[in-house]
Formats: C-alpha cells, structure tokens, sequence
C-alpha cells in the first residue's frame, strides 16, 4: 500500500513578468493585445491490471479531436482534447489553451473514459417496486413519459394536501448543470427547503465573506502565482479545489515562500519552509494569533483598516441597535447596529451614516453607505499601473492595479482608543472605536496563548505571521499574496468565525482584490451556474424563508436564503423534532453521505412518500428512490463555464460523444418535469418548455453569439484570458476602488459589498441576528467535541478525527467503481502516527474500528508520521459499489457515520464533520461481522480490497458490471 508521504513530483514553467507604469487608458489597450496562454503539457496514460482495450495508437481516419472541459473531479475545470475515434472517446489530454489549468490532466481524468463507458453506468428510467430498504429495489425499467408524468404528479398531490415547504431539493458538489436543481427544484416544489452540498464545502466561506467583506472573495487567484504561497486546511495538488493540482504546485514552487497550515503535512507540504500543524479545529485560533502579531507589530495597512474598513466606526453601548431595510434577495432585511450613526445623534440624521473622530481636524465626520464617500469626498480619478507578477505562465495578462486611493478631504480617523459622544437626547456615551474592541478581544491570543489552544509552537506562528505581512517586493503597492483557505475552516462548528479571521488577515495585508490576493469569482460571459433558473418559475414567496428548516437554531439561514439545514432536513424527513415533516424530495446529484450524520439521512429517505433521484449511477441515495432516471457524463454534453474560482478563465464543455442509452442532460430533465407539472420554465407564452439549446443560445447571446458560433470560436482559439476580454472588470484589481465590487456590472459604488460598504471587523448582519453580541466580533470557538471542551468525553475517546483531505484518484463520493482508480486505492485509509499506532497495538495495513458515541465504522490502517500524535486522518464518504446491500455500504466504511448531527455551526449550520474525539482499536474475526476483520455485504462477500481483485474487470467497459443481477 502506499504511503500518504509519497508526493506527486511536478515540473514548473514560467517566465518574468515586466514591470512598469502605465495609465488606465493604455493599459487596455495592452490587455486588448496580449496572447492568450500557452503552456505546454503532456497526457498521461495510465497502465494498470484494469486496462482498457481502447488505449494505443489510432489511425487517421475517422478520428477527431475535441477541446472540452474536464470534470473528473468537481471544482476547477482543467481544458483537454478528448481524441474521437469512430465516435468513441479513447484518450483524454491536457489542452495547452487551458492557461489555468497549464494544460495539465490528471488521474481522474483519464478515468473519465472508463466513467463515460461503465456497464454499470444507469442506462433507462426505473420504477421501484420493493419496500425501501429492501437490499433489491425491484427496479423495473418504464419510459420518460412514465417517469416524469409519476414524478410530477406526485409532486403536485403533495403540494397540494400538505402545502408550500412540504418537500426539499438535493444538490450535491458543482457541476453546473446538476445545480440547476439548487433553485429551480426549489421553485417548482414550493419550498425554500434544499439540501446542499454548498453548506458544508465552500459555502461557509461565501455567506461569511458575503456579510464582511464581498461574497465568495475566499477564492483565490492562486493562478497569479504569489510571493507567499499559503496554504491552509487543504490539498489541491492532489485533486482540483478550485484552482487545478498543477496551478498550486507551480504556485508553491515559485512562491519565495509556502507555509502550510494543516494538522498533517500534506503531499505538496513537505516542499513548505513553515509548518503550523494545529490541532483539528482551532483554525480561528492560530488566525487570531497572526492577527495579534501582525498588528502588534505593525505590519498591518494603516490607510486600507482606515479608509476600507469599519475599523474607525464607534461602538456606543448606550442606545439600542437601530438602522435601516436593506434591500436582498427575495426581500428586505432590518439592519440594527449598535455602531453610531448620525441618526443617533441627529434629530431626523441619516442611520447611514457612520460616525468617526477625525484626529487631524479634530472633529468628527462621517462615512455615508448610501453613496460610497467619506463628508465632502466626491469621485476620483483612477489611477495605477500593470502588475507585477513574476513568473506567470507566458501569455498570461497582467492585470491593471489601480493606486490605493487617499482621503481626499485629507483626514486621519481615529482607530485606537475611545471618543466621547453627545446623543440626541443629550445623554453623554463614551464610544470606543470597532478596532479598540476588536483588539481588546484580541490582546487574550498572544502567540504562547494560542500555542497552549493549538499546540503550535509560538516561534512558529510569529514566523508565519511575519513571513506572511512582512511585503517582500513594497514597490508593487500590494501584498504578498492571499490565503487559499480551504475547506478544513468548514467542518467545526466554526466555520463563519473562521473564514472571518483569514478574511480580515488578507484585508489588513493589503491582499483584498489583489494580484495573487483573494478576489472571488471570475467576471466573465459565462455565470457562475448554467440554467439555474427558468425565467418563468420565479423565485417563490419570500415568506417560505421565514419557516425554513433549521431557521429556529440558525437564524441567519433567512438572510443567507440558500440552504434548509441538513441536519434539520433530516430531522424533518424522520419526522423527529421539527417544526413540520417532509413528504417529498427531488435528487440531482445529491448524497445522503456528505453531511450531517449519514445514518440518520438514510433513514430519513426511507420514510419519504416520494424521492425522485437523477443520477449516473446506483448510489446508497438512489436505493432509497422511488424513481430513478439517468443523467449524462460530461463527454456526452454542451454546456457553458468560467472558472468557479479566480482563475480567471472561459470556455465551455462540448459534447464529445453520443449519450449513453437514454440518458438526458439534466437541464432538459427539469424543465420536462417543469412541463409535466404544467409550471412554465420560459417567460415566453410561445415557448414555456424549450429545450437545453435554447438555453445554450441565451448563454452564448451576449457575446453576439449562437452556442454554436460560440463553439466554432472556442474549438478554433482556446480559452479566453478574463482579464483580457474583460479589462475594465476582471482585468482590473482593487475594484472597490472602481466600483465594480459593490455594484457590479453598470452599478459604480465605491466600497464592498456589506451594508457599511466596508470590510466589516464588527459585523452588522451579524448583529442584527444575533443582538446578544456573542458572534459581532471575528472570534474563536473551541470545537464543542474537544479534550478541551469535553476532557471526560476525551478519556474515553482519546483520540482527535479529522477528514476530507484529497485523494488522487476519488473525488468525495466518487470513483470507487473506476478500475483504474479502485486498483490504485482499493480500501478506505485511515493515517495514524506510528507512536499512536504502537501504543494501539496496530500496524501498516490493519483493518481498525473507529468508534465515536455514535457509532463505529471500519477502515485501514495507514502509517504516517505526518499527521500530529493524537490525531487520525480518516476518509469520508466510502460506499462500497460493488455490494448488493441496500447501503451499498456505506454504513460499514464511511465515516460520516459517527457525526453528532446535533453539533452545527451557529451562523451557517455547517456539519461537524471532523474535528471530534474517537477512539480505534484493531478489528479482529472476534469482533468484526462474518469473522472477517474486513467489511462483507449481507451475503458475507468482503468488499474489493485488493488491486487484483477480478471484480474491477468486471468494470472494465464492455464488462458485466455488479449490477447485472438486477434483471431490468
């Protein structure tokens, strides 16, 4: 087996960036001329027990050879040339077009072949006709017609007995097209009801970014390659999260430094010249510790905390929050602040704007959100010149970095200390400043009181802290770079607080919208999600919000308007301890595995009235449907995309290969259960139910474009450079200096995206949930399942699990029936220091139990000295597809299994998914089910746990597949 240490070797390629001055004007007329990249890349063909039998060289004719993007795996899509051979995909490559990407192709890629080919792949819409949970659904193939018009009116008879919110959407992980469930199932059922993915893998840091500074301004533009590359909670070498595997190699090569921030070294880690390895969940805690050092030893930005954030804002105890209606989606929301308004002071003043002491005039002014200004200010003039970049790949634009504008009436705002204050009803109050409080809070994470919380020498935290605030190059008039925090922020019960502090430490360094800084989601075309809406279903009555599940517990689930609590979703299918049940449910690309505790999902589903699941594949999710229908690979489909992160690129998915059987593209799915419901998808009187070209042709439109056109221009030059097609938006940094940050597109305030229009230390939508105060600030909580919190749990449960790292070859849930990847990771790991190991008495290869209050699973023993002592690294979302039990299971190797479903994140509900105490112990013939210490299906048949099992050949395309047996 091999070991976690082993890294993936990478070879990196770049060149100097030139660095001069230029204006706005003639910078966009260079953008307008640079190339687009080209760097160059080789495939990598796997070899292995499962060979596929349409590798080797391919004659000349009847071959094409098709530019598309991958989705292998979920987050960032690497561009690559499908080669076609008498209509048959057999070799995928890097596409060299794919500047983002550096026309790299990784492992799961190549497996796409043996997805898109799969004889277990679903193939025909099917009916159950067996109890749920029965280990044999009873499937029975019916056609489309059959399948929608079920679904539809069972839809539609529950909706009308038991009302709006009465069924719930799934969702899984991005892959554009399955999303548009996310909002459109959502409309078409009458709920506000979703289950997604999105609330424990990103979405965290988007609806916290979202309230201080600019939504989903957590991403970041690893691709501009920074001067200090960091690391923090997460492995994208290893597979795609947001940015390729080969764009953060080459980011952590070239960097002039990479600190890691991870309980265990990483594969790409080890290369790191700084290693704070904290204990699992104590994030917020060492980001407070930087933010103590970085402050205290004044490596902070002193105009941006002055001018950009609400740091100079006063805090005034004495009067009751108060504020305004501010305008959101699918309503308005009451912001009330304790900060000092001119309202609070002035008869009929503006509760917008915000009170600050000017120390140079000496007096105090005010900052107006409304319009964007400080008193007196009116526009200014932009200007900057190109970046500065080092070793972006050849072809790369720069991108233009507009100056740092000052103030202009000249002010200095007090930060530090506290000013006396008259109120309107003549009341004195001494207010002290947002950043006095904050550091008051803050003066408690001195460096040697975070490494008693997290175990993280304080030596080591000053010198990251310093290594990351200190500007390595200061005449670029930015920082060093942003932070790539990922999803390990997520899984604690602390998820806002967390992305929060990484927020606040990026702002403060000057690295907010900034080459190589965190600056959201790609500006392009392209949006964000593809078909997400039909213009004819509307987004439902804002008062579905107001009952929300989960809402009770997390009241900001009505402000955030994206998911239902998982937690509460399952509560409410069990019908146990929510505030009404669930009777239907509507699947595309959903996992009962991914959050919440597993177990109790899947019971759930079985007491549904109906689940309708969209699908490739037979899943534990799909065992528990009542109709089940096929989707299509990503060979088969059209389908626009820009990179979901800050990688700053366009391009599309184009259809390489006929549709498996009768598998559908999602988007046409929907809209026919749109029209099996007679709910219009289109506004058009004339057209309610078209087709997914039509949509395609609306997202090529503003580019002047047919989606064919689009795609005859697309197979003919490559990818698009963002910052080059778009200059004044995505090729422009700093745009809350522009405009473009705050208002988008046509709409030029100054500022961020928050109702103070500034990246707010205090938060006011915060506040105005949670009036107690107890979340206002970027705070740490200690995980509620920790030897700190629990220490008699922690007796019993020594040991600290943590999970969701990267795997090469499986994305969460998916791959485990790809041969090449089964073969290469054939069993569930769990990484366990070998002094821990010998005190356990376990060894390399050892099946173990892993045991919380919850219940107990099974995985393989790994040894790995790079996972702190006290702590295991398990592997979350294992099934087991080639079992014939009704869990596929899951039950027995997933480690979703052992969460407290009842521990969540207060201001997202995000699961608590790692981070919580367990214990392991060797699994024995004694003590394992069948006598056998490695898992067994209902029959007594051991999972795959060998590369050589000839199982995986049954998988090999024109193979019998495991699901034969069914008979449909």
């Amino acid at each position: 087996m091999l070991n976690s240490s082993e890294s993936m070797q990478a070879t990196a390629t770049g060149g100097l960036a030139h660095k001069l001055d230029i204006s706005r004007r003639s910078f966009v007329k260079l953008a307008a001329a640079t190339a687009a990249a080209t760097a160059a890349s080789a495939a990598f063909v796997p070899q292995a027990l499962a060979e596929d039998h349409n590798s080797g060289s391919l004659p000349e004719a009847g071959v094409q050879r098709i530019r598309t993007m991958c989705r292998g795996c979920g987050k960032m899509e690497c561009g690559v040339w499908v080669t076609v051979e008498n209509g048959r995909a057999v070799k995928i490559e890097g596409d060299e077009s794919s500047f983002a990407s550096s026309g790299n192709s990784c492992s799961k890629s190549q497996a796409s072949l043996q997805a898109c080919y799969h004889p277990d792949r679903l193939a025909y819409p099917l009916k159950r006709t067996n109890p749920k949970g029965d280990d044999d659904p009873g499937w029975v193939r019916i056609s489309w017609d059959e399948a929608l018009k079920t679904a539809g009116e069972k839809f539609l008879e529950i909706e009308a007995q038991r009302g709006p919110n009465s069924m719930f959407s799934m969702c899984g992980t991005s892959r554009i097209y399955c999303m548009s469930s996310a909002l459109a199932a959502q409309a078409i059922l009458n709920t506000a009801n979703t289950h997604q993915a999105y609330q424990i893998c990103k979405g965290p840091r988007h609806v916290a970014t979202g309230m201080v500074s600019a939504r989903a301004y957590s991403w970041m533009a690893t691709v501009d390659r920074p001067k200090v590359y960091v690391q923090w909670g997460g492995a994208s070498e290893l597979s795609n999260y947001d940015d390729s595997c080969r764009t953060t190699v080459d980011a952590a090569t070239k960097a002039d430094h990479h600190i890691l921030v991870d309980p265990r070294m990483t594969n790409m880690g080890k290369e790191a010249d700084i290693w704070n390895p904290l204990r699992p969940g104590t994030d917020g805690a060492i980001g407070l510790g930087w933010l103590n050092v970085i402050i205290n030893n004044d490596l902070y930005n002193d105009l941006w905390v002055k001018r950009w954030t609400n740091a100079p804002f006063l805090v005034c105890y004495d009067i009751e929050p108060s504020g305004w209606k501010q305008g959101g989606m699918g309503g308005s929301e009451e912001i009330k602040t304790r900060l000092l308004k001119e309202s609070d002071v002035t008869e009929g003043g503006s509760p917008k704007k915000f009170i600050v002491f000017d120390q140079l005039g000496n007096k105090f002014t005010y900052f107006d959100a409304e319009t964007g200004y400080w008193e007196g200010e009116t526009p200014w003039e932009i200007t900057g010149k190109e970046a500065a970049q080092e070793n972006l790949i050849p072809g790369m634009t720069q991108g233009f970095v507009p100056d740092m504008s000052p103030f202009n009436p000249e002010i200095d705002p007090q930060i530090w200390g506290e000013v006396e204050v008259t109120l309107k009803d003549g009341r004195t109050s001494t207010c002290p400043t947002v950043w006095q409080v904050f550091n008051d809070y803050l003066a408690d994470f001195t460096p040697e009181k975070v490494e008693e919380i997290t175990s993280v020498p304080a030596a080591d935290i000053i010198e990251a802290a310093t290594t990351y605030a200190t500007p390595i190059d200061p005449t670029t008039g930015y920082g060093n770079g942003g932070i790539q925090y990922m999803l390990a922020v997520e899984h604690a019960c602390n998820s806002v607080q967390n992305s929060r502090i990484c927020d606040l430490i990026v702002g403060i360094t000057n690295n907010f919208d900034t080459p190589g800084g965190n600056r959201g989601a790609t500006s392009a075309t392209f949006g964000e999600e593809f078909a997400m809406m039909g213009s004819g279903l509307g987004m439902g009555a804002p008062e579905l919000w107001d009952s929300v599940l989960g809402v009770e517990d997390i009241p900001l689930l009505k402000h955030h308007k994206i998911w239902a609590d998982s937690t509460a979703v399952w509560d409410a299918c069990n019908n146990e301890g929510s505030p009404y049940p669930l009777y239907g449910g509507y699947c595309q690309s959903g996992d009962v595995m991914n959050m919440s505790n597993a177990l109790w999902g899947w019971e759930g589903l079985k007491k549904l009235d109906f689940l309708l699941d969209i699908d490739l594949w037979h899943t534990p999710t799909s065992q528990l449907a009542d109709i089940l229908v096929p989707a299509r690979h990503w060979l088969e489909v059209d389908c626009p995309r820009r990179s979901q992160g800050s990688g700053g690129m366009e391009g599309s998915h184009c259809k390489c290969v006929e549709p498996y059987a009768e598998s559908w593209f999602d988007v046409d799915i929907i809209i026919q259960l749109c029209k099996a419901m007679n709910k219009p998808w289109s506004a058009d009187p004339e057209n309610p139910w078209p087709d997914s070209i039509y949509e395609l042709d609306a997202a090529a439109a503003p580019m002047g474009l047919t989606w064919e056109e689009w795609k005859k221009e697309f197979q003919e030059k490559g990818f698009r450079d963002c910052k080059k097609e778009y200059p004044e938006d995505w090729g422009t940094y700093r745009r809350y200096e522009t405009g473009h940050c705050a208002g988008g597109r046509g709409v030029f305030v100054p500022g961020l995206q928050t109702p103070t229009r500034k990246q707010e230390i205090w938060s006011t939508w915060i506040e105005s949930y949670h009036p107690d105060g107890a979340h206002t600030l970027p705070m740490y909580n200690e995980p509620p399942e920790s030897p700190i919190s629990q220490p008699e749990l922690a007796k019993e449960y020594p040991l600290i699990m943590t999970t969701g790292r990267r795997i090469p070859v499986y994305f969460h849930s998916e791959h485990r029936q790809l041969p090449w990847c089964r073969e290469q990771w054939p069993v569930p790991r769990v990484e366990i220091n070998p002094a821990d190991a010998e005190e356990l008495g376990v060894d390399q290869g050892d099946w173990v139990w892993i045991e919380s209050p919850r219940g107990k699973i099974r995985q393989v023993v790994d040894l790995y000295h790079g996972i702190r002592p006290g702590t295991i690294n398990c592997e979350h979302q294992w099934w087991l597809p080639e079992f014939n039990g009704a869990t596929k299971g899951f039950d027995l190797v997933s480690i979703n299994c052992l969460v407290n479903k009842d521990l969540r994140d207060p201001l997202c509900g995000s699961s608590y998914a790692r981070a919580y105490q367990v214990k392991v112990y060797k699994a024995t013939p004694e003590n394992s089910p069948f006598g056998n210490p490695i898992p067994c299906d209902v029959d007594g048949t051991p999972m795959i746990s060998t590369p050589d099992d000839p199982r995986l050949k049954a998988w090999l395309p024109g193979g019998q597949g495991t699901e034969a047996h069914r008979g449909y």
